[in-house]
């Protein structure tokens, strides 16, 4: 008598999603709905709470498995251990794309001064702004430790702990244009690691 899913489904809570993943990758579709299932309330709460509509939430949920299903039939998939990581980046990517098409976001380009930092400003940020800053921030955090001592520390002050540029110059002893300049070649470097790690901000 075959196993009934809901039998698979109780023994597969032990199963870790890496697991899973290579076994739908083997061809055993059933375990794309385990894994499904196992993250559907977290991933369905995060998209709600940023586009607070109900029907998006849906869309952009049900993309991001498309999505999913694609890469991992392609064999693209390189996260070994780190799968709802890798989920939920394509899902922000997806919520990114929304505001973007509906022009409640603006846009900017990475530009040789890495201007991507520029909503980053005294103003505070709108939900859609504090959306880029939360992926940009998880993205370089650990390329932040690269860079010279003096470059990562105004860097720090200025994003991880908001403080304003004459904040800065007071902690760290040196003129306002210096901590501008040495945030400007902090940035600089930042796009040079970005691109040297092939990571991808923002798609």
């Amino acid at each position: 008598m075959p196993i009934s899913f809901k039998v698979i489904y109780m023994r597969s809570n032990k199963i870790l999603d890496s697991a899973l993943v290579k076994r739908y990758i083997n061809g055993e579709e059933g375990c794309l709905e385990i894994l499904i299932k196992r993250h559907q309330q977290r991933l369905y709460s995060f998209i709600f709470s940023k586009v607070q509509d109900r029907n998006v939430t849906e869309d952009i949920f049900q993309d991001t498995f498309i999505k999913v299903i694609r890469t991992l039939k392609k064999g693209n998939y390189n996260e070994e251990g780190k799968f709802l990581p890798w989920v939920m980046r394509i899902t922000h990517n997806l919520i990114i794309d929304h505001f973007r098409k509906s022009n409640r976001m603006p846009a900017f380009n990475s530009t040789n001064d890495f201007d991507i930092f520029s909503v980053l400003g005294d103003d505070k940020l709108n939900a859609e702004n504090q959306l880029i800053k939360d992926q940009i921030l998880n993205d370089v955090k650990e390329l932040v430790k690269e860079l010279p001592e003096e470059q990562q520390e105004v860097l720090i002050m200025r994003i991880y702990k908001d403080m304003s540029f004459k904040e800065i110059s007071e902690n760290t002893g040196v003129s306002i244009n210096t901590a501008l300049g040495r945030m400007r070649y902090a940035l600089i470097n930042l796009r040079k690691l970005v691109e040297k790690h092939k990571i991808i901000l923002i798609n």
